[in-house]
C-alpha cells in the first residue's frame, strides 16, 4: 500500500489528508482564520492515530505549493519538509489552483481558480473540463476586460475565495460564480499518487513555496 500524507495551507483552510493508492481515506481541516501553526501537527498526529498508522508507514509527503498566503504556505511547507527529512521519504508538490479547480465538475467551458491576493487582485489560473491548465498562473487585477477572451466564447466557472470581490467588478451572462470555496488536501490524492508513481518529486533541501509575488510588509497605522 502507498500511504501519502497531504498538506494544504495556502488559504485560511488548514487541511491535512491521508490517501491510500490515490484515494482519500481520512481528512482533518478547519478554516476558522489562520490557525495553521496551532493545528497542523495536531491534525497529522490525529489522522495517523485514527487510521492506525505510524509515521514510518508513510511513503511520501505532499504539500500544496501555492500561490496563496505567504505565512500559510511557509507553515505547510516547513511541516512537510521536516517530515521528509525525519522519515527520509520523498516530497511531492501540487499546484494550489489546480487543487481548487478539482472541487467543481463541468461538461462545457472552463474553470478559473481564484485565490485572494488582497485589494482588487487575485492569483488565477484557467483549466479545461479535464483539469488541464490552459492559462498559466498569474496575479490578476479584476476588471470586465481581463476574462473577456473566455467569456465571449463559453461558460466560465469562477471558483475560490476571491470570487466575491470579482462579482463586484464583473457582470456577464456566461459567468458562473462559486464563492467561499477553499482548496483542500482531500482533493490532492489522485494528483499526488500519479506524481509518486512517476517519481516526480522535489529536492527537499531546496524546495520553496511558489509565492508568485514578493512579500510586502505593511507598516502599522500610527495612532492619533
Amino acid at each position: 500500500m502507498t500511504y501519502i500524507l497531504q498538506i494544504e495551507t495556502a488559504t485560511t483552510n488548514c487541511s491535512v489528508a491521508l490517501s491510500e493508492n490515490g484515494k482519500t481515506i481520512a481528512v482533518k481541516e478547519v478554516s476558522d482564520g489562520y490557525s495553521h501553526a496551532e493545528n497542523i501537527h495536531v491534525f497529522i498526529k490525529e489522522i495517523l492515530a485514527e487510521s492506525k498508522l505510524k509515521h514510518t508507514d508513510l511513503s511520501a509527503i505532499a504539500v500544496s505549493k501555492g500561490p496563496g498566503s505567504f505565512t500559510g504556505l511557509r507553515i505547510g511547507v516547513s511541516a512537510a519538509k521536516g517530515l521528509c527529512f525525519a522519515l527520509d521519504i520523498p516530497l511531492i508538490s501540487i499546484d494550489t489552483l489546480q487543487v481548487l479547480a478539482l472541487q467543481v465538475q463541468i461538461t462545457e467551458g472552463v474553470i478559473i481558480s481564484m485565490i485572494d491576493a488582497r485589494r482588487m487582485e487575485a492569483y488565477t489560473a484557467v483549466y479545461d473540463a479535464q483539469y488541464q491548465q490552459i492559462k498559466t498562473v498569474s496575479a490578476t487585477v479584476f476588471g470586465n476586460h481581463y476574462f473577456e477572451d473566455f467569456l465571449s466564447k463559453e461558460k466560465v466557472t469562477f471558483i475560490g475565495n476571491a470570487v466575491e470581490k470579482l462579482q463586484t467588478a464583473l457582470e456577464h451572462e456566461n459567468a458562473i460564480f462559486l464563492d467561499e470555496v477553499l482548496p483542500s488536501a482531500k482533493e490532492m490524492s489522485a494528483l499526488v499518487y500519479n506524481k509518486y508513481k512517476k517519481n516526480d518529486t522535489e529536492d527537499v533541501a531546496y524546495f520553496e513555496p511558489y509565492y508568485l509575488k514578493d512579500f510586502v510588509v505593511t507598516p502599522p497605522k500610527k495612532r492619533k
